[in-house]
């Protein structure tokens, strides 16, 4: 972070003394807390600051991570909250958002003005929509406008079809589905734009938690489309996000 950048958060109430502080020093682009060593850097490299992922983690780490995250200006986002971490990190950090279905708490946005482009998040079924929340909400909290196409599986392909208008609008579309693993393939024999596929645990015992559905999205006929790893709704927002921006 450059130095005028730092100034005008702390005059903008945005970044404690103590914090400007830390940026300053020769170790300001990281912070130290208990049981973990934050990046403050990565912003400023990658356009994206550190993303803490929840699951695993104790409460009381999640909140010292959060408030080390806060008191050095950077915009948080914690993926994979429980019930219990999000009430914590709401007590501990006023302005935290819980959005609920997609397992996420954000403080601030990593991105300044009006939404940009536009991504379409397709769910086949309405079990897929914890991760294709996950992606929804990754997406905008990098500064894209997001459409949501919800339960338009292969299975009554008609409802897919009525949604073309919408998704032809699109930059990139993520693509959400467990099962078999189909639906990507029919959209990007339907559909131009880039196509991120996210493969889903959601299905019957030969499913297996997702491994076929990967293995089919891997295997798809359609040309061109990405695909991440199992439930990886997030991995999923970031690379939409990060190619919606290079539209302008």
């Amino acid at each position: 972070m450059e130095l005028s950048e730092i100034l005008e958060r702390v005059a903008a109430g945005e970044i404690s003394a103590a914090g400007a502080e830390r940026l300053l020093s020769e170790d300001g682009m990281m912070a130290e807390v208990a049981d973990a060593c934050l990046d403050l850097d990565r912003a400023r490299r990658c356009g994206l600051p550190e993303v803490i992922f929840g699951e695993g983690k104790t409460t009381e780490q999640v909140v010292n991570i959060a408030g080390a995250m806060v008191d050095a200006g950077q915009p948080l986002f914690i993926s994979r909250v429980n019930r219990e971490q999000a009430g914590a990190l709401r007590e501990s950090q006023p302005d935290a958002i819980h959005h609920k279905a997609a397992r996420i708490v954000t403080v601030g946005r990593n991105y300044t003005g009006e939404p940009v482009g536009g991504i379409a998040v397709v769910s086949a079924g309405t079990s897929d929509l914890p991760v294709a929340e996950e992606a929804a909400v990754t997406a905008e909290w990098m500064g894209a406008k997001v459409d949501r196409v919800v339960d338009v599986g292969v299975a009554g392909l008609h409802r897919l079809l009525r949604k073309l208008d919408t998704l032809r609008c699109a930059r990139v579309l993520i693509v959400v589905a467990g099962m078999e693993g189909a639906l990507p393939s029919v959209v990007g024999g339907l559909l131009p734009q880039p196509i991120i596929a996210v493969p889903t645990s959601v299905g019957y015992g030969t499913n297996l938690e997702g491994v076929t559905t990967l293995l089919a999205m891997m295997t798809s006929c359609a040309a061109g489309i990405s695909v991440v790893n199992i439930d990886n709704g997030f991995g999923a927002g970031v690379a939409a996000a990060s190619i919606n921006r290079l539209g302008g």
